[in-house]
C-alpha cells in the first residue's frame, strides 16, 4: 500500500512514516500544500492521509483535487479540529474517514487498512486470481492449497498487479508504487524485470499459470482467467 501523509508538523509525520512502514505501507511525505499537490499531480497513491490547516493552504482543497482526478484513492483526515461541522464537512467532500488530533498510531494504521480493503478490495481480506489465492491480512499467496513462498516486494508487486487488474501498468508504474516517489529518478528501471521474472517463476513452478501478460513496448498487465 503506498502512502502519502500530508502534514506540516514534521516529528508527527516523521513518527507516521516510521511507524506504517513497519506496517509494511510504502510511506512518503508532504509538508506543506504546494508539495502535497504537486505530489498528487506527478504520482498515484492507494491511500492519502491529509491535515487540513497547512502552513500554504487548506487540506479540504486537496481533498477536493484528490476526488476529481484520483477517484479510488483512499482518504483520510487528520486535524487538531474536532468539532461535528470539520468531521461533516470532510466526509461530505468525499473523505473515507476522519481522525482528531492526539491518536494513537495503531488505529490510524487499522483504519487505512480499512479504507484499503473498502477501496480496492471490496471489503474482503482476498483476491482470487484462477486458482491463485491472495490473504492480504496474511500477506500470504496460495494455490491449489500450497504456499507460494514470495519476497516482500514480490507480494507488494502481485497485489499491486491484482489491484490494477484492467490497467497496463509501465516499469515505472511499478517502480514508484513499490520503491517510492523518489525512484523516477532511477536511470533505468531493468530491475522491474527481475522482480517480475523471479515473481513469475515461482508462481508457475506451483500453478503452471503465466499471470502476468507482457506489452511490449508498453509495460505488463494482470492476465483474465
Amino acid at each position: 500500500m503506498k502512502v502519502l501523509v500530508v502534514e506540516d508538523e514534521i516529528e508527527l509525520s516523521k513518527n507516521i512514516k516510521d511507524y506504517l512502514q513497519k506496517e509494511d505501507f510504502q510511506v512518503s511525505c508532504a509538508y506543506d500544500f504546494f508539495t502535497a499537490t504537486d505530489k498528487i499531480a506527478s504520482f498515484e497513491y492507494d491511500l492519502v492521509i491529509i491535515d487540513l490547516m497547512l502552513p500554504d493552504g487548506y487540506g479540504m482543497d486537496l481533498l477536493y483535487s484528490l476526488r476529481a482526478n484520483q477517484k479510488n484513492v483512499g482518504t483520510l483526515i487528520l486535524s487538531a479540529k474536532n468539532s461535528l461541522d470539520d468531521k461533516i464537512r470532510g466526509l461530505d467532500a468525499g473523505a473515507d474517514d476522519y481522525l482528531a488530533k492526539p491518536f494513537h498510531l495503531i488505529e490510524l494504521s487499522s483504519r487505512l487498512k480499512a479504507i484499503y480493503r473498502t477501496r480496492k478490495l471490496q471489503g474482503n481480506n482476498s483476491i482470487s486470481i484462477g486458482e491463485i489465492v491472495i490473504l492480504t491480512d496474511k500477506h500470504e499467496v496460495h494455490c491449489k492449497k500450497q504456499l507460494i513462498e514470495l519476497t516482500k516486494k514480490e507480494y507488494e508487486m502481485l497485489l499491486f498487479f491484482a489491484t490494477n487488474s484492467k490497467r497496463i501498468l509501465t516499469k515505472q508504474n511499478i517502480a514508484e508504487h513499490l520503491w517510492g516517489d523518489y525512484i523516477d529518478q532511477a536511470d533505468s528501471f531493468d530491475f522491474v524485470y527481475q522482480h517480475i521474472k523471479n515473481l513469475r517463476k515461482k508462481i508457475q513452478k506451483i500453478s503452471q499459470l503465466d499471470v502476468i501478460e507482457t506489452v511490449y513496448g508498453v509495460g505488463y498487465k494482470l492476465k483474465s482467467f
